[in-house]
């Protein structure tokens, strides 16, 4: 499964109901209004479990959370090692 299918699932299931609608890849999350700053650090601890990644606090910002795609990017650059820095 890929890192975008295993964040959305989870996103859907935490927050949403089991309800995907309006959930798209792009999807702005805040527009939502689903995941509040707690719920967002709830979702930076699943990651790091999940995906076996550390999330520095510097990129806990709203470019690299806007989106699932956005959330996946982050997930690739820190398995990559590349620094995480945003998009």
């Amino acid at each position: 499964m890929t890192p975008q299918k295993l964040i959305t699932d989870y996103i859907v299931e935490v927050w949403m109901d089991g309800d995907a609608g309006g959930l798209e890849p792009d999807t702005p999350i805040d527009e939502l209004n689903i995941i509040d700053s707690a719920g967002v650090f709830d979702l930076v601890h699943y990651l790091q479990q999940e995906f076996r990644v550390s999330v520095p606090l510097r990129q806990i910002s709203p470019a690299n959370f806007r989106s699932v795609n956005a959330i996946s990017a982050l997930v690739g650059r820190l398995q990559a090692g590349e620094g995480a820095t945003t998009a």
